[in-house]
């Protein structure tokens, strides 16, 4: 799980197999398309994870962050706060810094304070909410010389245009934090950070946050909490398709369900249908369920360290250092673009 469509860049990984990258805004003409193409699936049925993150999801999302469960935002937390002097040691004076998929730049300030201490940056915030975007401005406000220019688009976006901002001859550094990578599929994510690096220049720096796989118990844990927080985050998405798009789903019918393809490294979250039924969204569209068929809302990858090495030179990056968290094995790579 993590925070998270402008363009119609569309990814395919196996015939037949549709994915999008996360971070981009949808419109409601989007979700029901989405909605429409997921769910007219005849065997496994889906449904994107962006569309986990209303209001009611992101705010059930803040409290799983807490949950003893859920150990990767405070291990990411933790490296931040551990490292960040570090960080700015291996950058040589960067002008600009950019976060992608900020939400309310909680985390940036780590980063940013060993920055300005060593002369004015840029901080620019891209995320598609402008509350936090707001509130990320007004927080930050304090912290001197720096200067917050957010961006209300999607992450590829927003990164083209503040990247204009840099001065000459300066660096910049762009954070991908919260291990949001781990919600694109591997098709996805190589082309991402290719694009990324694309949009960057020789020297600049890639400042990525991964979760590590660990014993499965654990990760299974962290998805399926004690309290139910987490199922209520799931099923969260029915309730919105019925108040967004007219749906008549019943929750209740429906369970959460949380597996580990070992194979691929990754968490599914799934929506399993409790008994025989159909379901009406907007009058017009009508789609059914075998009891026991799910429906697959997020997949979350796990990674080992040398699989960042090796993504990151296939992209066009060297990575300089890797962070390791021991209480909750968690990663952050600093990836100099060639």
């Amino acid at each position: 799980m993590q925070n998270f469509v402008a363009s119609k860049t569309e990814f395919r990984t196996e015939p037949g197999q549709t994915i999008r990258p996360p971070g981009e805004p949808a419109s409601l003409e989007e979700f029901a398309a989405d909605v429409r193409e997921g769910l007219s699936k005849e065997g496994q049925k889906e449904l994107y994870s962006k569309y986990l993150y209303d209001d009611v999801g992101s705010a059930l999302f803040e409290v799983i962050t807490l949950l003893p469960e859920y150990g990767l935002t405070r291990a990411d937390d933790r490296l931040l706060r551990r490292h960040a002097s570090d960080l700015a040691r291996l950058i040589d004076g960067p002008s600009v810094v950019i976060e992608l998929g900020s939400g309310a730049s909680a985390k940036a300030r780590w980063v940013l304070a060993p920055l300005i201490a060593t002369g004015p940056v840029t901080y620019c915030p891209i995320d598609i909410s402008e509350p936090a975007l707001a509130r990320c401005q007004r927080e930050l406000s304090l912290m001197t010389p720096l200067e917050v220019a957010p961006f209300k688009k999607s992450y590829l976006d927003g990164l083209r245009e503040a990247v204009r901002l840099r001065k000459p001859n300066t660096a910049v550094v762009v954070l991908f934090l919260g291990s949001t990578i781990g919600n694109f599929e591997p098709v996805a994510a190589e082309d991402f950070l290719r694009k990324v690096r694309n949009t960057l220049a020789p020297g600049d720096v890639f400042y990525l946050s991964t979760d590590l796989e660990k014993a499965v118990d654990r990760m299974l844990a962290a998805y399926d909490d004690a309290i139910g927080a987490t199922a209520a985050f799931n099923l969260n998405l029915l309730a919105r398709i019925n108040r967004e798009l007219a749906g008549n789903f019943v929750l209740s019918r429906f369970r959460h369900e949380v597996r580990y393809a070992r194979g691929e490294r990754r968490i599914e979250m799934h929506l399993r249908s409790l008994v025989d039924q159909r379901v009406i969204i907007d009058k017009s569209f009508l789609t059914g369920f075998r009891r026991g068929q799910t429906i697959w809302t997020e997949s979350s990858y796990k990674f080992r360290l040398q699989d960042v090495q090796a993504l990151a030179r296939r992209t066009g990056f060297h990575c300089l250092t890797q962070w390791v968290d021991k209480d909750w094995p968690f990663a952050q790579s600093v990836l100099r673009a060639e």
